[in-house]
């Protein structure tokens, strides 16, 4: 063997329980059990540390990454100022200026334990070179992280001059998931007429489909059913995702019963992104004030598979974050009330294994045969990592050592301290 690692304990879809070894052979596992006694070239003793799968963040915007320093200041925080900004700032963008930032809040993301990330790219600027760059980087990081890119339309596709052509243009240079934002759109039926449109490229091109859904707080948005109403009459199921659908905060519940039922039948993906949500919805509102996320406790309760998305990261949008996605999942676990003991353990599993099925991974998790893409944390069950989100000691990709981390230490005028309780 190349890598043990040793007294493990795993966090994964249907992880053993107790201690086991980790065998890495090349770029693969190639055992998971107690008490492994080959030889390795090098053998690291977790001593019962939480090891994962990578952790994945499934939507995040790397093209505006890191952008907050140069763009001009959102005054009041809002949804609306973000994207009159970006507007203003996107035609004095560089591809170099775009690689710089989008590969910084890689490197950030790849130290905390992130091996899979989703971004979306803006797809209506006429000269691409988001796109461009993000294509470039997405060769340039694959030692060390797997990008996948996804054509945002972010100006509407159907109301917007060119929209439609634009989209296809960028889905022809390579980009991997096809994109939309119908909430934005004009009217209901030009909403309506671009989803009819992502779908059947997405079915025609053999892609994924990831869309901006009923980010508003407007309850009379409900594009997530024609998603799910699409997503049937073509069978595509998990390869559909639909981000936000923070409208669902304000449907009346009958509705939005009906609508979770439909899209577990569906089969597709939500994603929940707590950090903007939390921060850009409900802005109108006085009191009592809606939280702004979608019914993530509900959707899972339906058997929907949900995962959460960090989204910005220092932009127009959302001026702060480090693309940690141990604080993504913590905040959702906060602002969703899922305290239980079930609960805590499913937010961990919406940035792990429930991710990797909204990505479509193959090869994915810890078990013989998957990629030997691990993160070994710095405490010993998902909810200890939650609550401390502690250093990520160890981070494999492909068998590969990519980053690690010393953990952090803490003296109270000569006593160690140590934030664990007593055992």
């Amino acid at each position: 063997m190349d890598i043990i690692l040793k007294n493990a304990t795993v966090a994964d879809e249907d992880a053993p329980e107790g201690l086991v070894d980790i065998a890495i052979e090349g770029e693969r596992i190639v055992a998971v059990e107690a008490n492994i006694g080959a030889e390795a070239g090098e053998v690291i003793d977790c001593e019962g540390r939480l090891v994962s799968a990578s952790l994945i963040d499934p939507h995040v915007h790397l093209d505006a990454a890191l952008s907050v320093a140069a763009a001009r200041p959102n005054q009041t925080g809002t949804l609306l100022e973000g994207i009159a900004i970006w507007s203003e700032f996107m035609p004095k963008l560089t591809k170099e200026d775009i690689k710089h930032r989008a590969r910084q809040a890689i490197d950030w993301e790849v130290a905390q334990g992130v091996g899979f990330i989703r971004t979306h790219v803006d797809s209506c600027d006429e000269r691409m070179i988001g796109l461009e760059a993000m294509l470039e980087v997405k060769d340039e990081v694959k030692d060390r992280a797997d990008i996948q890119i996804v054509a945002f339309p972010q100006n509407c596709i159907c109301s917007f001059p060119n929209g439609e052509a634009l989209l296809r243009r960028a889905l022809d240079m390579g980009a991997d998931v096809v994109g939309g934002i119908p909430h934005n759109e004009t009217t209901r039926d030009a909403g309506v007429a671009s989803m009819r449109l992502v779908f059947a490229e997405a079915d025609e091109r053999g892609l994924l489909v990831d869309v901006h859904c009923d980010e508003t707080d407007d309850s009379a948005s409900r594009f997530a059913e024609v998603m799910a109403e699409e997503t049937i009459k073509r069978g595509l199921g998990s390869r559909i995702t639909a981000s936000h659908c923070v409208a669902m905060h304000s449907y009346e519940n009958a509705y939005a019963l009906k609508l979770i039922g439909w899209l577990q039948r569906a089969g597709l993906n939500v994603i929940a992104n707590p950090f903007d949500n939390l921060i850009l919805q409900a802005r109108e509102d006085t009191y009592p004030k809606r939280r702004g996320i979608t019914r993530v406790k509900e959707l899972l309760q339906a058997g929907v598979n949900v995962s959460f998305g960090h989204d910005s990261i220092m932009d127009p949008w959302y001026p702060l974050g480090r693309g940690d996605m141990l604080e993504t999942a913590s905040l959702g676990l906060h602002a969703c009330q899922m305290s239980g003991v079930a609960e805590i353990d499913s937010c961990f599993d919406m940035i792990s294994w429930r991710a990797a099925k909204t990505l479509s991974l193959e090869d994915y998790g810890v078990r013989p045969g998957a990629n030997a893409d691990l993160v070994v944390f710095d405490g010993y069950s998902k909810a200890e990592v939650l609550r401390l989100g502690p250093a990520r000691t160890h981070v494999f990709k492909r068998g590969k050592l990519v980053a690690q981390t010393e953990p952090a230490r803490s003296e109270v005028m000569g006593d160690p301290v140590s934030f664990r309780p007593a055992t």
